[in-house]
């Protein structure tokens, strides 16, 4: 679980911006929200296979 210190007289809203931080670089939110709803596996591959083609343009795009 993520926590975050909050020293005495520490604004809250920076120990929120922190803590957004540290959710944001750990996957934490974009985990939650995958796992909200259940995709069938065609669902699934099929995103993936289009994630891997955006990849792979993006990749061949920025070789030049």
């Amino acid at each position: 679980m993520t926590s975050v210190k909050v020293r005495p007289g520490e604004p809250i809203d920076k120990a929120l911006r922190a803590l957004k931080k540290k959710t944001d670089k750990e996957g934490t939110l974009k985990i939650a929200k995958a796992k909200r709803f259940h995709d069938k596996p065609s669902v699934k591959s099929r995103a993936k296979a289009k994630a891997a083609l955006k990849y792979k343009k993006i990749k061949s795009f920025n070789r030049y």
